[in-house]
């Protein structure tokens, strides 16, 4: 995967971050993800295909996730008792939208994103399609931490 194709991602998870949910994060070091180290409670998941073929993994904390739930429905975050399916249904809805706004900034892959996945649990062993090495980026604000992954390939097209 090359560098410059995970920037559209990076734009988006902030802007979703900042106009969406009203929280302003703030990025890290980016690194190439290591599929043993996931820390992540909740994850939303989102397949890419096209012209290219990968996956997008927003990974929160739980108290990122309720809180930017809770910040997305209009509630109050203690009205959560713990991951239920409002927090997987907003979670899901985050990653939708983050791979979306990526997905109309890299139109020369004509992509398709499928529907979300929200994976519960820590550590979760999400695995990327083989031969595709994910970039992590970790991302910190005033809820906690979350990470994105991304790693896609393109794909010969048949002339």
């Amino acid at each position: 995967m090359q560098v410059e194709y995970i920037n559209p991602f990076i734009n988006s998870i902030t802007n979703t971050f900042d106009t969406m949910l009203g929280c302003q994060i703030e990025r890290g070091q980016l690194a190439l993800a290591d599929p043993n180290q996931g820390s992540n409670d909740v994850c939303g998941v989102i397949g890419l295909s096209g012209r290219a073929v990968g996956s997008v993994i927003v990974g929160l904390s739980k108290e990122v996730a309720i809180q930017a739930s809770a910040a997305m429905l209009m509630m109050d975050p203690s009205e959560f008792d713990g991951i239920n399916e409002d927090v997987v249904d907003a979670i899901g809805e985050i990653a939708n939208m983050v791979a979306g706004s990526a997905k109309a900034q890299l139109e020369e892959f004509e992509l398709s994103i499928s529907l979300p996945t929200v994976v519960v649990g820590s550590p979760a062993d999400i695995r990327f399609p083989s031969g595709i090495q994910p970039i992590s980026v970790p991302f910190t604000c005033k809820w906690g931490e979350l990470e994105l992954q991304v790693g896609f390939n393109p794909v010969e097209v048949p002339v």
